[in-house]
């Protein structure tokens, strides 16, 4: 005999629904991240403890010039204890900074370099299970040497930067060479968009939500409407 689906549920805010916080309590205050620790209602009845890690947003570049190599760069990374070969990123601190003017100032930074022409690559939630960190890529075109930008300083005095044709950095990426997230995506994305398989989104739009952004109050459990 067929069964009739049960309706989803309404919103109450009386009750608590499936994943809302019961209680978070703040247990480390870093410079560069937090962590927090809630209590969380699972399904079933159950709840469970998640550590989270708050992270500060931030952008990455895959800067391509007019001979379509891309500008890397060789950076000492502490926690894996060697040196990786990224993307020209760093963090959105300053505040009320679009994601566009913080891309655009890091790049500056880290190289030396300006663009003329802008484009939306991708977002990435890096590693959701335990953090609110994320990335904003772009793809800037139509590079200009304007001198490195701001101060340098710690790891960024020791940064090596070389330009790589657009292919050989997707071998890197497929050979296991460029580990990186937002560089591995930021690459593979670029060689894409390059050929014409996808159009891009503006590099202006706005980024205060959307499925990278951490949910600001309640979770938002409201399904993809494509699949």
């Amino acid at each position: 005999m067929p069964t009739t689906a049960s309706p989803p549920p309404t919103a109450d805010d009386s009750v608590m629904a499936v994943f809302d916080t019961h209680s978070s309590e703040r247990v480390f205050a870093g410079v560069v991240a937090t962590v927090r620790v809630d209590e969380v209602q699972m399904p079933g009845g159950d709840v469970a403890r998640r550590e989270v890690v708050e992270h500060a947003l931030a952008v990455a570049v895959v800067a391509v010039d007019d001979l379509d190599r891309v500008i890397l760069i060789e950076q000492y990374r502490h926690p894996l204890g060697h040196r990786l070969w990224e993307l020209p990123a760093g963090l959105m601190d300053v505040a009320e900074e679009p994601a566009l003017l913080a891309v655009q100032r890091e790049l500056g930074e880290e190289t030396g370099l300006a663009a003329a022409r802008w484009d939306l690559l991708v977002d990435l939630a890096v590693s959701p299970g335990f953090t609110t960190e994320a990335v904003r890529v772009f793809l800037a075109r139509q590079l200009s040497e304007v001198g490195r930008q701001g101060a340098i300083q710690h790891e960024e005095a020791d940064l090596r930067m070389v330009r790589v044709p657009l292919a050989e950095a997707v071998a890197a990426v497929l050979d296991g060479r460029i580990v990186n997230a937002s560089a591995v995506a930021g690459i593979l994305a670029a060689d894409r968009a390059l050929s014409g398989a996808h159009p891009l989104r503006p590099a202006g739009e706005p980024w205060t939500s959307g499925p990278a952004i951490e949910s600001a109050d309640r979770p938002d459990l409201t399904p993809d409407p494509h699949w």
